[in-house]
C-alpha cells in the first residue's frame, strides 16, 4: 500500500511536516511505549522530539500483512515492522514492531485516525518451526 511506503519515506528522511501529514488533525495514536496522543497538539509535540533523527541508528522494513476495507474510505491496515541496519541486516536486539492504522479518506487522501503499535516478541517455538 502507498500510504505505508510514504510513512517509511517520511521517517527515513526525518521530516516533522511530512510524517504530521499523514495524520487527521483529530487523530489519537498510542505509540510502541504507550504514550496515548490525542489531536493535533499532543502529536506534534511528540513528533517535534522523535523523528529527527530517529533512524540514526538504523532503519526498517515495513510490511503490510493485512488490509481490512470496513468501507470504501476506511481502512485497518496491519503492518509488520522489522529494524534493520543501514547494511540491511536485522537489529537482533530491537524487536520488531506491530502497528495498526485505522485510516480514513478524505478529500482523496488517505489519513490516520487511530494507530495503535506495540513491539513484538515472537515465540521461539514458532521461529524455531518456520525455520525447519
Amino acid at each position: 500500500m502507498e500510504f505505508v511506503s510514504e510513512v517509511l519515506d517520511a521517517q527515513r528522511e526525518g521530516s516533522v511536516p511530512r510524517v504530521r501529514s499523514l495524520f487527521r488533525d483529530d487523530a489519537v495514536w498510542t505509540t510502541a511505549h504507550g504514550r496515548r496522543l490525542h489531536g493535533r497538539s499532543a502529536i506534534d509535540a511528540f513528533l517535534a522530539r522523535t523523528v529527527r533523527g530517529s533512524m540514526a541508528r538504523g532503519t526498517a522494513d515495513y510490511r503490510v500483512e493485512r488490509i481490512l476495507f470496513v468501507r470504501p474510505d476506511v481502512a485497518a491496515v496491519s503492518v509488520r515492522v522489522r529494524p534493520v541496519g543501514f547494511d540491511g541486516a536485522p537489529l537482533s536486539q530491537v524487536p520488531d514492531s506491530a502497528p495498526l492504522y485505522v485510516l480514513s479518506k478524505d478529500d482523496g487522501a488517505w489519513r490516520i485516525v487511530a494507530a495503535q503499535s506495540t513491539a513484538v516478541f515472537d515465540d521461539p517455538a514458532v521461529q524455531q518451526s518456520r525455520a525447519g
